[in-house]
């Protein structure tokens, strides 16, 4: 009986070759990152303005600390998101987009957490600034969770819940 590729077909969902696949998981890793990148830089840029406001020199030690953490953190963030179309440009026609989609994907994975540091903080921040009140703490926690439950929390237990083995 010839060999027609139907177990290895089966077993990974699509009828393509590495390096179809490579070129598929590319873009929509890109499609991904175009996302994220927009959020953390619209974040990032309305960061970068508050030091010029005249709020800034009203604030305490403590929230002047939280801000300076929150625009390197955002900072950071901004690098690891933006990072996988350097590599794409400086790797491109190197015949290793497989190694540069796995690549990609962990300063993606990265630039998802530091966005959630950099969210995490900015909440904090301004709901420090915005209220006394002592259950500020336990909001931004509450965000934070939803957010790892959103972000990482239901794909995890999607790709273990609904991943043929």
């Amino acid at each position: 009986m010839p060999d027609t590729g139907w177990d290895e077909n089966r077993r990974r969902g699509r009828n393509e070759t590495e390096d179809e696949r490579a070129d598929r998981m590319w873009t929509e890793l890109i499609q991904e990152v175009r996302v994220a990148q927009m959020g953390v830089q619209i974040l990032f840029g309305f960061l970068l303005t508050v030091v010029f406001t005249p709020k800034y020199a009203d604030l305490s030690g403590t929230d002047q600390t939280i801000y300076i953490v929150t625009v390197v953190l955002g900072a950071c963030a901004t690098g690891a998101l933006i990072g996988p179309v350097a590599l794409h440009r400086l790797v491109s026609g190197r015949r290793i987009k497989a190694h540069a989609v796995r690549w990609a994907s962990r300063l993606t994975l990265l630039g998802l957490a530091l966005l959630l540091a950099t969210t995490s903080c900015s909440l904090l921040l301004i709901l420090r600034v915005a209220t006394d009140d002592d259950y500020v703490p336990y909001l931004v926690t509450g965000v934070v969770f939803w957010y790892l439950l959103c972000w990482f929390g239901l794909p995890i237990w999607a790709r273990y819940r609904h991943t043929t083995r």
